[in-house]
């Protein structure tokens, strides 16, 4: 099979990662081609910059904050200096950072977002049969999480901070709910809003991107997610789900259609109708939904037993057993993979727009360089006979710098990104299944004392 027509009909298998945090170059030139750019632009009003910094400039530069261990602002201006030198550009460029910073805030939210979701799009449309499951079904995983940012008024506008900090030493925080796939670990969608309040939780952040989950496919997701109205939606549009039980919610096997030993269906009636919701999309939903509930043990040598109940629209139990369910919902553990690649490999965790405008570019700009690398890595998967999930995510960043550093990567030398594939495919990660980990951290803090109220009342002091 052919990397390149299996991932991207319309590239080669060049260094796509030439540039990467590269002195010589911007990122990801040869994956987010001027053309592409330009496309995304095309229906958007947007003022041209002058000729320094284009919006193609101005997106690689971006992608370099993210992917460079400096992301200031100067370092991402001297890059571009770079680049234009070593395309021939001989006047002066100047090094302050004014103008790429306008550039940069003028740039689209709607353009990288719309490349991040069509990025995703070409990696899960071209993927081999054989990676699917039963070869037709795409399996897609959800889960929340939160952000932090600076603590500037209009951050504090739209993210407050929460009631727990005192005003003036806590830091505003967003909640994100992303979809990724569960093959490749691209994120095919992703949404945000304040942490808390009406409307904000992560029910109805999913329900803003919905339409990331097509006919045919299998939801996968922690038990927040499993309420009538969201599977009741998955339903309509032809989504199968899988999801534990609610521990708000009763279950009593002795009830319903049964299949076999805890293992049964049952009618789940509509509950009223929540706050949330209007009353035209209220009666437009169905009276009750079938639903099958089974309890699966799951057996680990050198653990105890663990007991779950899970819920599912795959009713027949001969086309979907306890074991498929099993080893379906054991998938879901990814996403939580996903999301510490992006918040702490690239950085995501704390972010460092000044608005609100910024914080949510910023954040697409990590989603579009996260799944510019995993395309790396299904172009390895494909030509070495392996699977995206066997590799390692954090191994592919260090192979790509350990190349760079060492100035081997050269554009039009496929012999050396053979060699680039063929590392990555060797950074492989363990197979541990049911693995858990303790959220708990070893590393003392250093023994300063923690800002209990604003930093100039503490300048006051001193004066």
């Amino acid at each position: 099979m052919n990397i390149v027509t299996a991932v991207t009909p319309t590239s080669h298998p060049k260094s796509i990662i030439e540039s990467l945090n590269s002195e010589k170059g911007l990122p990801l030139s040869e994956v987010l081609s001027p053309e592409s750019i330009n496309s995304s632009l095309s229906d958007i009003p947007y003022r041209k910059r002058y000729e320094i910094y284009p919006p193609e400039i101005t997106l690689w530069a971006f992608l370099s904050q993210v992917l460079s261990p400096d992301s200031s602002l100067d370092a991402a201006v001297s890059r571009v200096i770079a680049f234009h030198l070593s395309q021939g550009r001989k006047e002066d460029i100047s090094s302050n950072t004014s103008a790429y910073s306008q550039a940069r805030s003028k740039l689209p939210e709607q353009v990288v977002s719309n490349l991040t979701r069509e990025s995703a799009k070409q990696m899960e449309d071209s993927l081999p049969e054989s990676w699917l499951w039963r070869t037709m079904h795409h399996l897609k995983l959800v889960d929340g999480s939160t952000v932090s940012m600076p603590d500037t008024a209009e951050n504090q506008i739209l993210y407050p901070q929460p009631d727990s900090q005192q005003e003036g030493v806590g830091f505003p925080i967003a909640r994100i709910v992303a979809v990724t796939s569960c093959v490749t670990g691209a994120v095919l969608d992703f949404a945000m809003g304040p942490y808390a309040g009406k409307k904000t939780g992560e029910h109805a952040l999913l329900r803003q991107i919905i339409d990331a989950f097509k006919s045919g496919d299998v939801a996968l997701g922690d038990c927040y997610y499993a309420s009538y109205f969201l599977i009741a939606l998955l339903m309509k549009n032809g989504v199968d789900a899988i999801f534990p039980m609610h521990a708000a919610r009763d279950f009593d096997f002795r009830k319903g259609e049964k299949l076999g030993e805890k293992d049964h269906i049952v009618k789940w009636i509509k509950p009223a109708k929540p706050e949330w919701m209007d009353q035209k999309t209220y009666d437009n939903a169905q009276e009750e939904i079938s639903i099958r509930e089974v309890s699966i043990t799951t057996m680990i040598k050198g653990f105890r037993p663990k007991t779950r109940v899970l819920v599912t629209t795959f009713l027949d139990p001969t086309e979907t057993s306890k074991n498929d369910l099993n080893q379906l919902y054991s998938y879901r553990w990814w996403v939580e993979l996903d999301i510490r690649s992006i918040k702490a490999t690239l950085q995501m965790d704390v972010l460092s727009g000044k608005t609100p405008e910024m914080v949510r570019k910023e954040i697409w700009v990590h989603l579009l360089a996260y799944n510019m690398i995993r395309k790396v890595m299904i172009q390895s998967a494909l030509k070495h006979n392996k699977k995206p999930r066997e590799l390692s995510f954090k191994g592919a960043l260090n192979v790509i710098v350990s190349f760079r550093d060492r100035g081997i990567l050269c554009e039009s030398d496929n012999e050396i990104y053979s060699v680039l594939l063929k590392a990555i495919s060797r950074k492989c990660v363990g197979n541990r299944p049911g693995r858990q980990e303790p959220r708990a951290v070893k590393r003392r803090p250093k023994s300063f004392p923690r800002m209990q109220k604003p930093r100039k009342f503490y300048y006051q002091k001193v004066a």
